[in-house]
């Protein structure tokens, strides 16, 4: 039965994000459960993407991604694919009415990985952001809205702004990694990998302004999404908190984290929060 396949490949995006980002998989468990499964797929797509060009070093990536990218196209076109995690995406995309637009600077960005490993301008800069993490964004505010164009329209910006925070915020925790497995630095801030204090509060003052702007779209969303969107929004500032109290030299060299007890914490505190009508 079709119907048992859909629910399988569900739930296989739904392992998906609980093995990859239990911080992630937490904050989905708090949005409505009707919307849980398809952010549960947008998740799982964008994951198996990543994975291709960070992780499968001893694979020709290049072909991987060719070929992940035409099954894509061909599951949207089909509304079907036995892929699992592309045919959950298929019928996201489908359903939710998301232009292929986003999917198409998704898929740039993860292609420029494969190949480039230094942004030198702003511009570059933002282009990547918009394409790995924005549209990411705003698909996931596809499926909040539930099909009202104008709400979309009139929380579209806030949403890239969070995109944007929460990858700045992966640029900044993961520099070590980035630098010295990948090859890749994407801040244009920074030379080689090589961070100072003066620099660091220059990025860290970049993202708390994408939160700044991210928090008053957060308080526009819909019941459904809120409490889940707000805490992850609660998680990704506490980690940008640690990270500017922590030492430029440090960063350099280790990958900052938030423990599981913080998070328990962080959990309890944006659900007092949210039940106290305080956001």
């Amino acid at each position: 039965m079709k119907e048992l396949f859909d629910k399988i490949s569900y739930q296989c995006s739904h392992n998906v994000t609980s093995m990859y980002s239990t911080s992630f998989s937490l904050a989905v468990k708090m949005l409505s459960p009707k919307i849980q499964k398809d952010i549960y797929a947008i998740y799982g797509f964008v994951r198996f993407a990543d994975e291709i060009v960070d992780t499968f070093h001893d694979y020709d990536k290049e072909v991987l991604l060719d070929e992940f990218e035409k099954d894509l196209y061909k599951a949207i076109d089909r509304g079907i694919s036995l892929n699992p995690i592309l045919n959950s995406f298929q019928e996201v995309v489908n359903k939710n009415h998301i232009e292929a637009d986003l999917i198409d600077h998704f898929m740039k960005s993860m292609r420029a990985d494969l190949s480039k490993t230094e942004y030198q301008s702003i511009k570059e800069y933002e282009d990547y952001i918009y394409g790995s993490a924005d549209v990411v964004g705003l698909m996931c505010l596809k499926v909040f809205v539930q099909g009202d164009q104008k709400r979309f329209d009139e929380l579209k910006e806030p949403a890239m702004k969070l995109g944007s925070a929460f990858q700045k915020v992966n640029f900044l925790r993961d520099l070590k990694d980035d630098t010295e497995h990948l090859h890749r630095s994407y801040f244009p801030h920074i030379q080689g990998g090589i961070i100072d204090g003066v620099v660091k509060d220059q990025i860290i003052e970049e993202i708390d302004k994408d939160f700044q702007d991210a928090y008053a779209g957060i308080l526009q969303l819909p019941i459904e999404a809120k409490f889940g969107v707000y805490t992850a929004f609660i998680y990704y500032r506490k980690l940008l908190r640690k990270l500017t109290v922590t030492k430029a030299s440090e960063i350099r060299e280790k990958r900052i984290r938030i423990s599981n007890p913080m998070k328990m914490f962080l959990l309890t505190k944006s659900f007092v929060n949210y039940k106290l009508n305080l956001l």
